[in-house]
């Protein structure tokens, strides 16, 4: 009984925050403020899901400037975990499919994210420019999830190379962002789904005269390593 209700809690939230959401983008249709005001919103769902947030943040994050933004991707909670911890100035990258789902994919898309087309090689690659050339226009930072795909349990996944070509093209730190495991530890039917630790790591500057795949394998290791430290932070509870 508690699951049903807290999916039709959700399932309305998610309609009157695309309403209102949708509104406050044809006011200020892709204002760089506009997704840290919505994921904020989605951010706070996750009380009802039974789960208590912490996040922290490295002294050196919080007065970076621009950066990309590379954070581990788990499962559908995702939205509202770690949603909450996406800043200002800051927008993300999500497969073009996204824009054909009714009033979320309108509202992701007026929002200002950047869609990119995953199914072509050509279109990836300027999107990634496209990403850059924001960055370096309008100072905006990027929220990427360079594995690709969601984890669903199986640990931190092989990075690809995109968030890491868009940093150096832009000329601006990664921020490493991780969430500690979520894969079958939020049971709608349970009240208490315990704690979710998300840090944001210390800004990573890219030597351009290193590779991006050496740049993804170094920050991988060092978020793989944390996002173990806080998996054993949740155990200790």
């Amino acid at each position: 009984m508690l699951a049903i209700i807290r999916i039709l809690i959700m399932a309305l939230f998610i309609l009157f925050s695309c309403i209102i959401g949708l509104l406050l983008c044809i006011v200020k249709p892709f204002h760089k403020n506009n997704v840290h005001i919505i994921a904020s919103w989605f951010g706070t769902m996750a009380k009802m899901l039974g789960a208590k947030l912490v996040i922290t943040h490295h002294s050196e994050a919080a007065h970076c400037g621009p950066a990309v933004y590379v954070a581990n991707h788990q499962n559908n909670y995702d939205i509202f975990t770690l949603a909450a911890a996406v800043p200002e100035n800051c927008v993300s990258l999500g497969k073009k499919s996204l824009k054909w789902i009714p009033f979320f994919g309108q509202l992701y898309w007026l929002s200002g994210n950047i869609l990119i087309d995953r199914g072509n090689r050509s279109k990836a690659a300027g999107t990634i420019s496209k990403s850059a050339d924001k960055i370096k226009q309008k100072g905006l930072s990027v929220w990427m999830f360079p594995e690709g795909t969601r984890s669903y349990g199986r640990g931190l996944l092989p990075f690809k190379t995109g968030a890491f070509h868009t940093a150096l093209n832009a000329d601006v730190p990664v921020v490493p962002v991780c969430m500690s495991s979520t894969h079958k530890t939020i049971k709608l039917n349970r009240w208490d789904n315990g704690t979710i630790y998300i840090d944001i790591l210390a800004p990573q500057p890219l030597d351009k005269a290193v590779g991006a795949r050496e740049h993804a394998t170094r920050i991988h290791s060092i978020m793989a390593a944390r996002i173990t430290e806080l998996d054993a932070q949740v155990r200790e509870k």
